[in-house]
This record gives C-alpha cells, sequence and structure tokens, in this order.
C-alpha cells in the first residue's frame, strides 16, 4: 500500500503549505489593519501643517492646513487659498467659519473630523469588506516617502483608491480615486508638508478686528432619530452621522425665489463603508426644482421629489450607488 503512504505525505506536506499561506494572509491583513489604524490615529493626534490641493473633474482647490494636538485638545485651521477668502477652526468638535466679506462667523457644535487627511472614520475595520487592500510599492508625495496601499472594489457600487501614508506617523498625504478602468478620476494631495509641533499663534484666525464680527451660532441637532431611513444601502455602508440642520432665510424673500429662501429644517444622515461616503439630506420641497442627476469626478448629486419633501443625495459612488439609495429612501414614525 505505498501508494496510500505517498498519498497520505503529500496531502500532509499539501496542507502545510495551506496552512502557511494561510498564516502569511493573517498576518498581512494584521499588519494592513494596523496601517489603517494608524491612519486615523495619525489625523488626529499628530501635529502638522502643510498644502494640499484637491482636484476634481476640471476643478483644482488649493487649501492650507495647521492641525495641533497636545494630548487632549485638537485644534485644526483650514484656509482656503482659492475664491472667496474663508477659514475654518476647529477645536475637538466645535468648527468656526470665518467669513470676512460679511465679518460673519458661524458656529457649529458637534462636528466630527471627516476632511482630508482624517478620511477614514470609525467605520474603518469593515474595509476589507468592500475592497480587496493590499500594499504596493513605496512612493512620495510632496518629498516626503509614503507607502501605497491599493484598495481594489469587490462590487461595482463603489470606486478605487490609491492612498499614500507617511511611513514613521501613518499620515494620509494622498488618496486617489479610481474608475472600473483604473483612471484617476479625483485626487487630493499635499504639495507641501511639515510633520511635527506646529506655532499656536498660526492656530488663530488671520483677520483683524473680529472681536467686532458678528457671531451666528448655527443650530444643529446631534444624534437625532427623525425617521427616514434607507432600506436600501450598498453592501458594507452603515450610518455614521444623523443630524437636523436649520437653514435660516438667505437674501431677499421677497420675488419669485420667495419659496427658495424660506426658513426650514434640513436631515442629514451619512453612510459610509469606511472610506466611501454617501449623504442624504430631506428638507421640504419648496421652489421650483427639477429631478436629474450630476457628476463631478467622482462626484455625483441627485435630487427626487417624494410627496412633499425634496430629497437629495450626494456621494462619491458611482451613479448605480446613488440611485439604489435615493429609490429606497423611507420615512417610519
Amino acid at each position: 500500500m505505498w501508494f496510500k503512504h505517498v498519498f497520505l505525505v503529500l496531502f500532509s506536506l499539501a496542507l502545510v503549505s495551506t496552512s502557511g499561506n494561510v498564516d502569511a494572509q493573517v498576518n498581512e491583513d494584521r499588519e494592513l489593519q494596523k496601517m489603517l489604524q494608524s491612519v486615523q490615529n495619525a489625523a488626529k493626534k499628530t501635529s502638522y501643517s502643510g498644502t494640499f490641493v484637491y482636484q476634481q473633474g476640471n476643478q483644482t482647490k488649493t487649501s492650507k492646513i495647521t492641525h495641533g494636538f497636545d494630548g487632549d485638545t485638537e485644534v485644526e485651521k483650514l484656509e482656503i487659498l482659492d475664491a472667496k477668502p474663508r477659514e475654518y477652526i476647529r477645536r475637538n468638535g466645535e468648527v468656526s467659519c470665518y467669513l470676512p466679506e460679511s465679518k460673519v462667523i458661524q458656529v457649529e457644535q458637534n462636528l466630527s473630523q471627516e476632511e482630508f487627511p482624517a478620511l477614514l472614520n470609525q467605520n474603518a475595520h469593515l474595509l476589507p469588506e468592500s475592497y480587496l487592500i493590499k500594499k504596493a510599492q513605496m512612493s512620495r508625495v510632496a518629498g516626503t516617502e509614503c507607502q501605497v496601499l491599493s484598495f481594489q472594489p469587490k462590487d461595482a457600487l463603489r470606486y478605487g483608491f490609491r492612498l499614500c501614508v507617511e511611513k514613521n506617523s501613518g499620515l494620509l498625504l494622498g488618496i486617489q480615486t479610481l474608475n472600473p478602468r483604473n483612471e484617476v478620476i479625483e485626487q487630493i494631495a499635499f504639495t507641501q508638508i511639515s510633520l511635527g509641533d506646529v506655532d499656536k499663534a498660526k492656530l488663530k484666525p488671520s483677520f483683524a478686528n473680529i472681536s467686532q464680527w458678528k457671531i451666528e451660532n448655527m443650530t444643529v441637532q446631534a444624534n437625532v432619530h427623525s425617521g427616514w431611513t434607507v432600506k436600501n444601502l450598498p453592501n458594507g455602508f452603515k450610518k455614521t452621522l444623523e443630524t437636523k440642520r436649520f437653514i435660516p432665510i438667505s437674501g431677499n424673500a421677497s420675488g419669485t425665489d420667495a419659496n427658495q429662501t424660506k426658513s426650514h429644517q434640513v436631515v442629514q444622515m451619512m453612510f459610509s463603508d469606511g472610506l466611501s461616503t454617501i449623504s442624504v439630506f430631506v428638507e421640504p420641497n419648496t421652489g421650483s426644482r427639477t429631478e436629474g442627476s450630476l457628476q463631478q469626478g467622482a462626484m455625483t448629486i441627485m435630487g427626487k421629489r417624494l410627496g412633499d419633501n425634496w430629497l437629495t443625495v450626494v456621494g462619491e459612488v458611482p451613479n448605480a450607488a446613488i440611485k439604489q439609495v435615493i429609490n429606497s429612501i423611507q420615512f417610519k414614525k
């Protein structure tokens, strides 16, 4: 029965080989999870300053960011360098928007960090459900060495991504959004970056005499349960935020646009798979609006009327995902 002995030996060797492959894959998955966690932590706990460029379709926007963390308080200043000047300063969950043209400071509470380089939210551990994640080559962004991570989508309801992660701190230096043909349709990356302690004076507003400016406390209710739901979310997407925001009258409420400027409340729900996000906005259906969709780079916007309400769905996902969401929005008392 020598052939049986040979078979058992070969089978045993195959098991050892398979076990080795499984162990290697488990170790690689753990390493990737550790890197993703470091991206989340670095955006919050690393002090840095730099300039980054956001390219969406044929539009390019440049911003300057300064971020400080002292072990307890996180302060971040974002300066918009294109078009009308404005600045955002976030202190933990409070965001103040400085508008020099109108000399107004708009203040919102209970906001989470969701902007670059903090793109990975609390659902980052779910990313392997939706993407095949692999370490790619080393690269450089703004003269800084970084590890490229490849995110290949497991379905057609999200795009692919390439992330460039600073090899020591884990800070996200750049991200590219890829269509099914592996073409870059949107990207954001630092053009200059400095890691380490920042001058606290640079975390303050750049404008003079702001004590004379008008302060508007924006009415935002966080963690609400409005009754609106999305019955058929794309796989892997979970709700991360639900708020009610009061929109005041803007401009002159007289004339043909009177109905469009009426004060009203807007419900916002945000869903994420850990990297891609979809936002749903529900508000009263005032004025004349045209149903349809618009796409710019990776961003898709779709509007639809539902009874006395107007639905807007926005996301950096393919049109099919936005359509699936907007057609399954329901209200349950």
